[in-house]
């Protein structure tokens, strides 16, 4: 069953970037320097942007570093949830929103415990997604 589960509130870093040579190299330079760890990352593109989300080991350090170099950045809530790492894990978590929740985007972060990943996830309504899978933890 899915009660071992963990499930977190993250704050997400979100970043747009011309789509021109350079650019990621650049985001990702400016958190190294400042010796921020990258957790996740995702990019979404389309021919003249992207947008970089990122989940990192400090918020508060990756945000002064980002503004400073005059990159803007927003930050918004997402769900991290373990996930056994085997065929089917992901697909017996979404049936249980069977309807009532919508998954805006996801993606995979580097790491999770041993056997298992964590899918970072935009849901809506999150209130709803966060008792179903709260509701998992008390099984």
């Amino acid at each position: 069953m899915l009660g071992d589960r963990h499930v977190r509130i993250l704050d997400q870093i979100s970043v747009f970037l011309e789509n021109r040579p350079g650019c990621l190299s650049e985001l990702v330079g400016v958190l190294a320097d400042r010796g921020v760890n990258l957790r996740a990352l995702t990019i979404a593109e389309t021919d003249r942007f992207g947008i970089v989300r990122l989940i990192v080991d400090s918020n508060a350090t990756a945000l002064t570093a980002l503004h400073e170099a005059g990159i803007t950045a927003t930050v918004s809530p997402v769900v991290g949830v373990e996930v056994p790492d085997r065929p089917g894990g992901l697909a017996h978590l979404l049936t249980l929103f069977d309807g009532a929740v919508s998954v805006e985007y996801m993606y995979a972060a580097f790491a999770g415990a041993s056997g298992r990943r964590v899918m970072i996830m935009k849901l809506h309504p999150p209130e709803k997604a966060l008792a179903i899978l709260e509701s998992l933890h008390d099984e």
